[in-house]
């Protein structure tokens, strides 16, 4: 455990960083899921969860939980699930 005063804090900042990043992560990894099930099936509302699922991916890119890289190939790869489906 650390000792001084300014590695106490960068502990206690780093976890809340981890938990807020983690949610993040969560989050965008459900609304994948929710698209790629939904483009499965071929439901018509596929596009309207890709668009939501962009949109935490973009967010998860923005704050750092993911890199853009990432991001980018998470958003090209469900575009195509739903457009061939």
């Amino acid at each position: 455990m650390a000792n001084l005063k300014q590695s106490k804090k960068r502990v206690r900042v780093n976890e809340e960083a981890r938990q807020l990043n983690a949610a993040f992560k969560s989050d965008m990894r459900t609304a994948i899921k929710r698209v790629e099930k939904l483009a499965q099936s071929n439901d018509q509302n596929a596009g309207e969860a890709l668009d939501g699922a962009i949109k935490k991916i973009d967010k998860a890119v923005k704050r750092g939980a993911i890199h853009e890289n990432n991001g980018n190939r998470k958003k090209s790869r469900l575009t195509k699930l739903v457009q061939n489906a």
